[in-house]
């Protein structure tokens, strides 16, 4: 019987975590002085040198554990389980209330978006002065 030994590819769990919290590949090649295009070779990555990992891990405000051990799949279950336990099933008052996981991360999205906005308009305004 063969086993095949599932490999984790850091690249990928890197973009897959900006991309939660809303910043852009210039951003964080910006922050580890380096230009996009090097930074987009990073994220294409399988295997990613630790100490790069520890600086993105840092800009992007995680641990590098998460970064090294993020699955996709185990971080939707994870949230579909929690929020089994945020549901509010309350029928002697008629109030039955269900999170959902796809509509939360979509709300997470556009909040996100509209920070980012504001940044821009913010920057915008301090340039034009």
């Amino acid at each position: 019987m063969l086993i095949m030994e599932k490999t984790v590819k850091i690249g990928p769990n890197i973009k897959f975590i900006r991309n939660l919290k809303g910043l852009k590949q210039e951003a964080v090649a910006v922050e580890m002085g380096i230009s996009q295009a090097e930074y987009s070779l990073i994220e294409n990555s399988d295997e990613v040198d630790d100490q790069i990992v520890i600086q993105i891990a840092h800009i992007l405000n995680v641990t590098p554990e998460l970064i090294r051990e993020f699955n996709e799949n185990q971080a939707f279950y994870s949230i579909e389980n929690k929020v089994e336990h945020n549901t509010l099933h309350e029928h002697a008052h008629g109030i039955h209330q269900v999170f959902s996981p796809v509509e939360k991360v979509v709300e997470l999205y556009e909040r996100l978006l509209a920070s980012e906005r504001e940044k821009i308009e913010i920057l915008k305004s301090q340039h034009n002065k």
